[in-house]
């Protein structure tokens, strides 16, 4: 299944998961109209999002937005100073100011074209407006040739420019104020190792700029806000470092900045004189369990670089990540499980002595409760006092919200408004009056929940459905956090059946947002858990790397440890809990399952990593670094026999009743689709059959990704699918 090339074999494995196909098709056909019917729920949640939520940045919005009939959107700007009162929602299309007769919107990109450039296909994965505001460069992936290609469009014409044409590009960055274009291309194993700069209108050849010949070395790069800087990132298992380019003569070579030994996170920012570097870098030969802020002068002339500590460490206050704009820098932070948003003023103070963050003056900026998840972001002008950032939680559809840092007024830009089953989108003036009669700025405290006379403002669902957080004793002590949502109305003790998502893996935290397809679970009386295990994030680098390589076991046993917990607190009824694991988090579910097929009832794998021993030892997709940092390289004996041990493929209980699973697949993944068939058909062969609790492979189809109907459908099958399991 895995020789791609070979026509013979994809045409055995066409044959073979057309069975598979139709094997799930007869296994599901009883749930057919409890299909239909979920599907036509979660369609009737659908985000009709007309537009998404305009950038300002300097003199224009920019903004995405779908024409009737069309698959994909067009990327657009209108001035604001012809439509300060822009609403997306009333008539995005016509692209006229009605009072005074003039167009008011520009097209820049229409990815329906796109598709027709790329057979049928447009998928983008970067895009950068050059600061001069007249060119775009971005790249959309070519699925024959599996690699994102660059281009360059001015903004003015609306024309392709003749260069840059590159293949296999990674990352983008405007030099020259918008003259000069800097890419980074990757070799065959999709590795980063150039970067060229290319002068936009010329017909010289583009200039390498870096060549890293060493394959364990991998080059990025990106502009500072204020685009008078590119930073660039080389890294490898034994260092990292960071070097400067000029942004006005990108030609005049780089200049290292910091390194740092082992791979670590760093980030550096340029502000009024100074640089400042946010990463988890270990201090004086000790490793740090979190993030920290430097900060050096522009002017230093030690070599090294010496650089200081923004603020004194505070072991109960966690610096998440950092965004700066000229008048504030603005801190993401984290207490336990309290999240919050801070500004502060800038400049700072000139002293070089670390300080306490409440010598600042720090505002914490108003949020709604259970906050799990703050993205900051697009926030691409570095002039303007407002920032965007994206709030998640459990029991609330995510809100984008634009806060003004010079007042502290903060103004719901876009948020689906589940109780009435539509999406609001608004800017401008029309909410932000309303808002700003009630909100003030929150001085330095120990609380961050808005006021209740704010809470009607966020779309809150927590009188409806209730999110508690638990801390669950693992097998050697560690407290694992669990958070549980269900509905206040349908929850039945001791009777609910359940659904545990975990994940656990690159440090990345699990996605507990709220879903609106889970909202028919919820209203079914399902309570739908999250456990926070070791090898994932929220708890810092320790937290990661007890759960990765030869500790990747702290993963499943504290999986298994929520589970466990679910059935014997009686949140969830004995054998009626599922477990639902993505990509990664399905190795995290596979395993368990090994473990304890007991304890479940069903699981729902999607797009999982089933066959890490044969993956590691024979990519036949490309690893990176990164990857063998986190599931180990075999060719280490103990790192080989830790695989061997958590691996799902290599530890099937033989003889065993295994729980109903629903393993769905796509050849559009980084974990190849004959991993889920050897998996499926290894278990078959060797548990015990029942027809109570079938072992499902479903295939997606790549178009699933970009289109939200299908994806519907997909998730009807899946909670079909898990109701069914729960009711045999």
């Amino acid at each position: 299944m895995s020789s791609l090339q070979d026509k013979v074999a994809m045409r055995h494995m066409d044959m073979y998961m057309e069975q598979e196909e139709k094997y799930t098709e007869a296994v599901m056909s009883d749930t057919e109209r409890l299909q239909t019917k979920l599907q036509s729920e979660m369609a009737s949640r659908l985000n009709f999002d007309l537009s998404t939520p305009p950038v300002r940045w300097g003199p224009w919005l920019y903004y995405r937005r779908v024409e009737e009939g069309k698959q994909y959107p067009v990327l657009c700007r209108r001035l604001a100073s012809l439509n300060e009162e822009f609403i997306s929602h009333k008539s995005p299309s016509s692209g006229f100011d009605f009072t005074s007769g003039k167009k008011i919107e520009q097209k820049l990109l229409n990815y329906n074209q796109e598709a027709e450039r790329f057979g049928g296909y447009a998928y983008e994965e970067l895009s950068e407006i050059s600061p001069d505001h007249k060119f775009l460069a971005y790249t959309m992936y070519d699925k024959d040739n599996d690699y994102f290609k660059l281009s360059v469009r001015n903004l003015n014409s609306g024309s392709l420019c003749s260069k840059p044409h590159a293949n296999c590009v990674s990352n983008l960055a405007w030099v020259k104020d918008g003259q000069a274009l800097l890419y980074v291309i990757t070799d065959e194993n999709k590795r980063p190792y150039r970067i060229y700069c290319s002068m936009i209108g010329s017909t010289d050849e583009d200039v390498l700029l870096l060549e890293e010949q060493d394959e364990n070395v991998y080059v990025n790069l990106r502009h500072t806000k204020d685009f008078h800087f590119v930073t660039v990132n080389t890294f490898s298992p034994t260092f990292s470092k960071v070097f400067l380019i000029n942004a006005a003569d990108p030609f005049s070579g780089m200049t290292l900045a910091w390194e740092s030994e082992g791979i670590v996170h760093c980030i550096l920012e340029h502000h009024q004189g100074y640089f400042y570097l946010f990463t988890d870098a270990a201090k004086n030969g000790q490793t740090i369990d979190h993030h920290y802020l430097l900060r050096s002068p522009v002017d230093s002339s030690s070599n090294p670089r010496i650089w200081e500590n923004v603020f004194i460490d505070d072991e109960n206050l966690v610096i998440e990540d950092v965004d700066f704009c000229k008048s504030h820098l603005v801190l993401i932070t984290r207490e336990g499980r309290n999240h919050r948003i801070c500004s502060i003023s800038l400049p700072l103070p000139d002293g070089k002595q670390a300080v306490h963050l409440r010598e600042l003056q720090p505002y914490f900026l108003p949020l709604p409760k259970h906050v799990c998840n703050i993205s900051p972001g697009p926030n691409y002008d570095y002039y303007s006092t407002t920032m965007r950032f994206t709030i998640s939680s459990p029991v609330m559809p995510d809100a984008v919200v634009d806060y003004d840092l010079s007042n502290g007024k903060w103004n719901i830009i876009q948020q689906q408004n589940m109780l009435h089953e539509r999406t609001r989108i608004l800017y401008g003036t029309a909410l932000s009056s309303a808002i700003a009669e009630k909100t003030t700025n929150v001085k330095f405290s120990s609380m961050n929940d808005v006021k209740s006379e704010d809470e009607n403002l966020w779309n809150d669902l927590s009188e409806f459905y209730a999110c508690e957080h638990h801390s669950v004793s693992s097998y050697d002590g560690a407290m694992v956090p669990l958070t549980v949502v269900y509905s206040r109305k349908n929850r039945k003790d001791n009777q609910s059946p359940g659904l545990l998502h975990g994940h656990g893996a690159y440090g990345e935290i699990l996605d507990k947002r709220w879903r609106s397809e889970l909202k028919s679970l919820l209203d079914r009386g399902w309570i739908i858990a999250y456990a926070d295990v070791r090898g994932g994030g929220g708890g810092g680098k320790k937290w990661h790397h007890d759960g990765r390589c030869t500790k990747k076991q702290n993963s499943i046993r504290d999986y298994i440890s929520c589970a466990k917990y679910l059935v014997e607190k009686e949140i969830v009824q004995e054998s009626k809990l599922a477990g639902w694991g993505y990509s990664v988090g399905g190795l995290l579910v596979a395993s368990a399952i090994n473990c304890c097929p007991d304890l479940f009832r069903a699981a729902v794998l999607k797009v999982p990593f089933l066959d890490a021993t044969n993956t590691l030892l024979y990519p036949i997709l490309p690893l990176t670094a990164a990857d063998y940092e986190e599931f180990g390289y075999p060719g280490d004996i103990d790192e080989f026999h830790a695989i061997r041990k958590f691996s799902p493929y290599d530890n099937i209980q033989k003889d065993a009743l295994y729980p109903a699973v629903l393993v769905s697949s796509s050849f559009n993944t980084r974990f190849g689709v004959w991993e889920a068939a050897k998996w499926v058909a290894r278990v078959r062969e060797q548990t015990i059959y029942d027809p109570k609790h079938p072992i499902l492979l479903n295939l997606m189809t790549d178009i699933v990704e970009e289109n939200r109907y299908l994806q519907c459908k997909e998730s009807a099958m899946e909670t079909a699918f898990l109701i069914k399991a729960m009711e045999s």
